[in-house]
């Protein structure tokens, strides 16, 4: 049986109760891809997770109900930002800190690709709707899984090269969910998507010796109907069984 992957989820927290708690699509659509998911509770001590991330082969950020902090990218709070997670964010960036050090492969989706832009000095628009002239609908509501919006895809990157494979080299269309977008890109970061108006949908890693791919949209919930979903799965889990393979080979 070939090696899977053990990759770490962070999850989410629900201060009503005081509970961790994570939506089942992001594990099923790693295992379905040939990956171990780990869940990762939002204690945001660095011994505990440079612990944790002891034995994993890559990290996962998923989408979240909350706002970064937008104290971390040097700004006051708009009046329409949600309601701000202090755990959540401290945890996924100690984990991006330790994905850096460690160069783990990285998948960031929605809330994930925010932390992660604003981890590497970027920023974030606040409200797309109030703070972007004819935007489209980015919260689109349900059925959640339901592609409403066409992006843009640059070439010579990781998304046009899975969008040449599962789509024909078209465009794609996929779902939103999503009131605050990436504003000013973070340091070793490139824009590789966007919607129509022009609100970054993807961003990727400059450095070619890194898997870091980040996207707005929510691939686990399209991953068992749609190509592009399953292949961006897909190929973050063969980066953390390559990445896994080659520290095995230098031991």
């Amino acid at each position: 049986m070939a090696y899977q992957p053990r990759i770490g989820l962070t999850m989410r927290l629900e201060l009503e109760t005081q509970r961790f708690y994570l939506g089942r699509d992001y594990s099923e659509a790693i295992q379905a891809a040939g990956g171990v998911p780990l869940h990762i509770p939002l204690i945001p001590d660095r011994g505990y997770i440079a612990s944790v991330m002891d034995g994993l082969d890559g990290i996962l950020l998923p989408g979240c109900d909350s706002d970064v902090d937008p104290a971390y990218y040097g700004e006051d709070p708009h009046p329409k930002l949600g309601r701000v997670v202090s755990e959540k964010d401290q945890t996924d960036l100690m984990v991006l800190a330790e994905c850096e050090e460690r160069n783990l492969p990285l998948l960031a989706i929605c809330f994930g690709i925010q932390v992660l832009n604003v981890s590497r000095g970027g920023s974030l628009i606040q409200d797309i709707e109030s703070q972007i002239e004819n935007c489209i609908k980015h919260e689109q509501g349900k059925p959640a899984a339901r592609a409403s919006h066409e992006i843009r895809i640059e070439s010579d990157c990781t998304l046009a090269t899975l969008a040449a494979e599962s789509l024909d080299g078209e465009n794609a269309k996929v779902n939103s969910h999503h009131h605050q977008a990436i504003k000013r890109v973070g340091e070793n970061l490139k824009a590789t998507a966007s919607a129509n108006d022009g609100v970054i949908e993807g961003i990727e890693d400059t450095r070619s010796d890194r898997f870091v791919l980040g996207v707005q949209w929510h691939p686990e919930l399209s991953w068992n109907t749609d190509d592009l979903s399953r292949s961006i799965f897909r190929e973050f889990v063969s980066r953390c069984s390559a990445r896994r393979e080659k520290s095995g080979a230098a031991a």
